[in-house]
């Protein structure tokens, strides 16, 4: 591996110890005595090692922007349900009015915070790429030494800065660094390159996000069903929202 130098497969296309992408011929290169910078190679350099080898392609802002929103639509399936459940039981509700107290809305936005951090980290820990990164053709790689759990869980973590203003704040981040890194590629030794998944992976994410969103479109009605479910809490329970309709009006 020219980024950890540990010894892989010759057909390894990333480290499995780090997870640095092995370009194609690196052994072939190496056995013969050539200096890989020597050879032709037209992707955009992200890390040098000692051997001088070149890293794939930098992902586009875009098409992370795309594989966000992908991301996130999977996601508001498993907000929806998760949300449904908290407000049954931590709301109350009084015809056609429905009260949110103070513990019901910080529940809902610690749940859906953790959902979302627990999605990102264990896919990019595991394989490198999102179910929205495997569709669109991009990967996490690291370019540091942190394991890949680690490197994982400070890169979501960050999103809690890189998110501000709807994520400007990383776009701007991301924009002005030559490896198109945000605050949390750049706080987790990570970026992020174009990678060309098989088609029996793209296929598997749209069977897997699907199977997300009409399972949770199938459980929400029968968790709202439960009428009977509600319980006040005893801390919190200050009614900061109501939200209902009259005849002639909604609110």
């Amino acid at each position: 591996c020219p980024h950890c130098y540990k010894q892989v497969k010759a057909r390894s296309k990333s480290c499995p110890a780090c997870g640095g992408y092995i370009p194609p011929g690196q052994h072939l290169l190496e056995q013969a005595g050539l200096d890989p910078l020597e050879a032709p190679n037209t992707a955009t350099p992200i890390a040098t090692g000692r051997s001088g080898c070149h890293s794939p392609r930098l992902a586009r802002l875009g098409a992370r922007f795309n594989a966000f929103v992908l991301d996130t639509i999977v996601l508001l399936g498993s907000f929806a349900a998760a949300d449904a459940w908290v407000l049954m039981r931590w709301s109350s509700f009084d015809n056609a009015e429905l009260s949110l107290t103070t513990a019901s809305v910080l529940a809902t936005i610690g749940i859906n915070a953790l959902i979302f951090f627990l999605y990102s980290w264990i896919f990019e820990a595991s394989c490198g790429a999102t179910l929205g990164k495997v569709i669109v053709g991009i990967r996490v790689v690291r370019t540091g030494r942190r394991t890949a759990l680690a490197a994982a869980a400070i890169r979501n973590l960050m999103r809690i800065v890189d998110g501000l203003g709807l994520y400007v704040v990383g776009a701007i981040v991301a924009g002005c660094s030559p490896w198109k890194q945000r605050l949390g590629d750049l706080s987790a030794g990570t970026t992020v390159v174009e990678h060309e998944f098989g088609i029996i992976s793209k296929i598997l994410a749209v069977t897997f996000a699907a199977g997300v969103l009409g399972v949770s479109g199938w459980a929400v009605p029968r968790i709202c069903a439960q009428q009977n479910a509600s319980q006040p809490t005893q801390y919190l329970s200050q009614v900061i929202i109501r939200v209902g309709r009259t005849d002639k009006a909604a609110y």
